[in-house]
């Protein structure tokens, strides 16, 4: 497919922690057949998002958007994400690659949780 959405999630040690965000990628390609829909990480977790971008412009893409999973615009996002778009811009010039805000800096993703922690004391503990 030309267009790809990578979503970039941290990452971490423990593998059950990827569990929500491969839920997250599944539900979204599940939302956009048009475009493929992967995950990648920044690190500690494979893939990296260098090496998820490259799958996916051997498999076609000219038209990555990144999603970073991310509550807000931290460090990661502040320096590692520009520097690693650098990288990808200069590997694969025929690429439009684009970036959005964190997933947490949405209205709508806030409003989902505020919902969620407002209504907290009333459900089962886990």
């Amino acid at each position: 497919m030309e267009k790809a959405l990578v979503l970039f999630a941290h990452g971490a040690r423990a593998a059950t922690w990827a569990a929500p965000f491969q839920r997250l990628r599944d539900l979204t390609a599940a939302q956009r057949p048009d475009c493929a829909v992967s995950l990648a990480f920044l690190e500690l977790m494979t893939p990296s998002l260098p090496d998820e971008v490259n799958a996916q412009v051997a498999l076609g893409a000219r038209d990555i958007t990144i999603v970073p999973v991310f509550l807000g615009q931290g460090g990661h996002l502040l320096r590692d994400l520009p520097l690693l778009l650098d990288q990808l811009r200069a590997s694969h010039p025929q690429v439009a690659f684009r970036t959005v805000p964190a997933v947490g800096e949405d209205p709508g993703v806030l409003a989902a949780m505020a919902a969620y922690c407002a209504g907290a004391d009333e459900r089962q503990p886990a």
